[in-house]
């Protein structure tokens, strides 16, 4: 591919994530252009081509992937088809951005890590937190070594009402892979474990909680319930994970709580020469100089051009340049490694040691 050619991409996923996947792609272009989209609904896909002039609507995720018209795929759809798509597209040449997280499970995403691994074309997940402006700035801080060694972290999302979509694939397990905890935990995993600068997990004891969902309470506004669908998932989730280096992380998420909350998320990290906290668009580095504590706010610009169209920019380059993408296969793989073993661990009430071959 020519650096000055334009990359084609197909979107399979008109949804809700897919709407804005492509709002973010037609930002850029001078770099890419959304050639086709399909949908398993397809007046859906129609509906979107024609409002976003995309000229192809193929009539199946197999067809788009095999188009002449596609160099790159977005993965967009419900949980349980991310690996099937995504090693379909891999091995049928075309680069891939994979909604979160990677896999349903563990094996989908060694799957994907292994094809991944024997390809040259591009896999990247699509954490878009890692691209906001506060984990940027602290990000730039930690690299530069002015927190020292990280320590231990502390990261979450609560949620008071937030149980989306109940009753549909949300809330099924068999769909979804779990609740909150693989629905925004796998952002505050995969953005906690890249800020402490990728240790590698080893252990975890955790528990799950459902208490709210068989009840149908903490009902969000994300998503169409389905009342006579099927709530089979966890609506809290808490756990620990140490690292190889002895590092920790508390993982603390839910969709709905009795709890004070302003519904954002949050990271806090503990070095020996400082730390930092980063909550929602504000945030804060923390040190001591002269036996006097100093604190530093850190704040997201007015005009910052936001965290989505960053991550498009950096998947592009990363086709371009052929390099590895921040979030990677193997980041993909080890966020959903850590999310099984907290749900085996609430299971056997027992600390999971985790299993990397």
């Amino acid at each position: 591919m020519g650096s000055t050619s334009k990359i084609k991409i197909g979107v399979i996923g008109a949804g809700n994530i897919g709407n804005v996947h492509i709002n973010e792609f037609l930002k850029l272009p001078d770099e890419c252009e959304i050639t086709t989209i399909t949908d398993t609904y397809l007046p859906l896909a129609e509906s979107r081509a024609q409002e976003y002039g995309i000229g192809n609507v193929a009539k199946s995720p197999e067809e788009l992937i095999e188009s002449m018209e596609v160099d790159a795929v977005i993965i967009a759809t419900p949980n349980q088809f991310h690996a099937p798509l995504a090693i379909q597209a891999i091995e049928a040449g075309k680069h891939v951005l994979l909604e979160k997280p990677m896999g349903l499970n563990p094996e989908s995403a060694r799957y994907i890590l292994e094809v991944s691994n024997k390809s040259d074309n591009i896999l990247m997940v699509a954490h878009q937190r890692r691209w906001q402006s506060i984990p940027l700035q602290i990000k730039e801080h930690v690299e530069r070594g002015e927190l020292g060694r990280i320590y231990t972290a502390k990261a979450g999302w609560f949620r008071r009402k937030g149980i989306p979509g109940w009753g549909t694939w949300f809330t099924r397990m068999d769909q979804a892979g779990g609740g909150p905890l693989i629905d925004i935990g796998v952002h505050m995993l995969d953005l906690a474990l890249y800020l402490m600068g990728n240790p590698k997990p080893v252990t975890v004891f955790g528990s799950t909680y459902a208490e709210f969902g068989p009840q149908k309470k903490g009902i969000g506004k994300w998503g169409k319930p389905n009342w006579d669908g099927v709530f089979d998932v966890e609506d809290l989730a808490t756990a620990l994970i140490k690292m190889e280096d002895g590092s920790t992380l508390s993982l603390d998420v839910s969709w709905a709580a009795h709890l004070d909350t302003d519904n954002q998320p949050f990271n806090h990290l503990m070095g020996t020469e400082g730390g930092a906290s980063y909550r929602g668009p504000y945030g804060k580095l923390f040190t001591e100089k002269f036996d006097r504590p100093i604190d530093l706010d850190l704040y997201t610009p007015d005009n910052d051009e936001g965290d989505r169209i960053r991550m498009c920019r950096h998947f592009l380059s990363c086709i371009r340049e052929g390099k590895e993408p921040i979030c990677s296969a193997l980041s993909g793989f080890t966020n959903n490694l850590v999310l099984d073993a907290i749900y085996e661990s609430s299971r056997t009430g027992h600390e999971v040691k985790l299993k990397w071959s």
